[in-house]
C-alpha cells in the first residue's frame, strides 16, 4: 500500500481527520501572463498565493526599461484588449480607499508599488499585500481582473493612479484550479 493510501485509510479511523482535504490541499493560487502593450516588448507573468490574510505576489518580467523602476497594479476590469491596455479601467480599490504604495495602511487593493528592473531590462519581485482575495466571493476579489505594468514609476502618492506613466503590459487574473493530491 503506497504512503497515501495509508495515510487515507488511518484517517478514515481518526476524528482529527475529519477534513481530509485539508491534508492535501494548496493554498489558493491564481496567474495573470502578461503580454505587451501596443509599441512595447515587455512580458512576463505573475503569481498570486493566498496565505490566510496575505495574497503572495511573485512576478517575473522581461522586456522592461532597463535599470528602471515600473508601477505595478491590479486593474478593476479583465480586460486586456485596447492597445493600450486602457480597456482594463482604473486601479481595483474596492474599499474607496486613497492610492498607496503596497506597504501603506491607506491603500487600493490594487496598489502593488514597483519593479525594479536589471540592466537587461528583467525584473523579479516577491510581494505581500493584504486586503486582497482570491475568493470569488468576495467583493475584494482580484480573480477576473488585470495586472498592468506600467512604463515609469509609481510614485506611491499621486492621485487617483500614483503618476506610473503609459502601461506597457497588460494581463487576465486566472483562477489556478485547486488541486487536492
Amino acid at each position: 500500500m503506497n504512503a497515501k493510501w495509508a495515510v487515507i485509510s488511518a484517517c478514515l479511523l481518526l476524528p482529527a481527520c475529519a477534513n481530509m482535504n485539508s491534508m492535501f490541499a494548496r493554498n489558493p493560487s491564481a496567474t495573470a501572463v502578461l503580454a505587451p502593450t501596443k509599441g512595447n516588448s515587455v512580458s512576463g507573468t505573475v503569481n498570486f498565493v493566498q496565505k490566510g490574510e496575505v495574497m503572495l505576489v511573485e512576478a517575473k518580467i522581461t522586456g522592461l526599461k532597463p535599470n528602471g523602476t515600473h508601477g505595478i497594479h491590479i486593474h478593476e476590469k479583465g480586460n486586456c484588449s485596447a492597445a493600450d491596455a486602457s480597456s482594463a479601467g482604473a486601479h481595483f480599490n474596492p474599499s474607496s480607499a486613497q492610492h498607496g504604495g503596497h506597504n501603506s495602511p491607506i491603500r487600493h487593493g490594487g496598489d502593488l508599488g514597483n519593479l525594479q528592473a536589471d540592466a537587461n531590462g528583467y525584473a523579479q519581485a516577491s510581494i505581500e499585500v493584504s486586503g486582497i482575495s482570491l475568493s470569488a466571493t468576495e467583493t475584494n476579489s482580484i480573480v477576473g481582473r488585470a495586472v498592468v505594468v506600467h512604463g515609469g514609476p509609481d510614485d506611491l502618492r499621486s492621485q487617483p493612479a500614483g503618476s506610473s506613466g503609459a502601461r506597457v503590459a497588460c494581463g487576465l487574473i486566472s483562477k489556478n484550479p485547486d488541486k487536492v493530491f
